[in-house]
């Protein structure tokens, strides 16, 4: 298998080192998870374990198939708050059974488990394309349409000055967690930029949806799919095109993202044993629009993930009923 690209992923590896001790002892408080013949069947006091990564279409994905997988094959169901890295350990070990979105997350430790170990295995492709990016709102781009080009930004980054950013122009951040690159590239592209972090995905987007309100300029890391770009309409920034290998020296990147096929995995154990709902999750592929119908109720509606994806899986037969064929 062909080593994927380093460090394009939406999870960062020095936040996952810094975070893996509490993540183990999350994980061995909630104990193994309960896979092999048991699991196979399905039935009372089965289990299974999904790690859940800190965004809401991650939650989004782990709502429906928890759903699904409790009123179909009557499984108990764990929902594992952790980042995308350490997951990935957590399904070595075998105390996560599943990861239902990877952004490119742990290209070496994919390397190690799946290729190496083989102690995880590929569940296949979960249908939803993902795109890293620098965004600005729509309106600024119809304003100053030569904005979407990273090469005239300088001559625009007065315009995106805060009290966080000083003399400089503030490119808005997420979670700390999360790889950008930014760093990197505000400094190879020679750009009048400093990165902003807001704190975390929802704190981002709280800040996004005021300055547009406000019709404010602003710069933002961003991705796609998300449910926000339906009420928030933005314009990606044009940067140096990625080509492979480009990033692999995360001091010298100097290009942009790749579009990321996001990918289930499972640990090992599971796939062999796990019977029916390891059959289900492998099957489990839905779209974009789905996702951040999901999403949008969660994180725009407010809605528990279980009440959204109860209300999603009553709207959607015809979609998720050959996962469960």
């Amino acid at each position: 298998m062909k080593k994927p690209p380093a460090f394009t992923s939406r999870t960062s590896r020095v936040a996952a080192a810094a975070t893996a001790a509490l993540a183990v002892t999350a994980l061995s408080a909630c104990g193994a998870a309960d896979t092999g013949a048991a699991a196979s069947s399905g039935g009372p006091g089965d289990k299974v374990t999904i790690a859940v990564p800190s965004w809401v279409g991650a939650e989004a994905n782990a709502a429906v198939a928890a759903h699904i997988l409790e009123e179909e094959y009557d499984v108990r169901v764990e929902k594992t708050q952790i980042d995308e890295s350490v997951a990935f350990d957590g399904l070595d070990s075998g105390k996560i059974d599943a990861v239902l979105e990877d952004w490119n997350g742990a290209p070496e430790k994919i390397e190690k488990y799946v290729d190496q170990k083989k102690s995880v295995v590929s569940a296949g492709d979960l249908g939803v394309t993902g795109k890293i990016g620098w965004f600005v709102p729509e309106y600024l781009a119809k304003e100053h349409p030569d904005i979407t080009d990273w090469k005239n930004l300088d001559k625009s980054a007065h315009l995106f000055r805060t009290a966080e950013s000083g003399d400089k122009g503030q490119l808005l951040e997420g979670s700390p967690s999360y790889t950008t690159n930014d760093d990197a590239l505000v400094k190879n592209l020679k750009l009048d930029l400093k990165t902003v972090y807001a704190g975390s995905e929802a704190a981002q987007i709280t800040q996004i949806q005021q300055d547009y309100k406000a019709r404010k300029p602003f710069l933002t890391y961003w991705w796609t799919p998300n449910w926000v770009n339906e009420d928030v309409k933005m314009v990606e920034v044009k940067l140096p095109e990625w080509t492979e290998g480009c990033d692999e020296d995360p001091k010298a990147v100097d290009c942009g993202y790749p579009e990321t096929p996001l990918r289930k995995y499972l640990s090992a154990g599971f796939a062999k044993d796990g019977g029916k709902p390891a059959e289900f999750l492998k099957r489990m592929k839905w779209t974009e629009e789905d996702q951040n119908e999901v999403a949008a109720m969660i994180a725009g509606k407010k809605m528990s993930p279980e009440d959204a994806a109860e209300k999603w899986v009553a709207e959607n037969e015809d979609v998720w009923k050959s996962w469960v064929a």
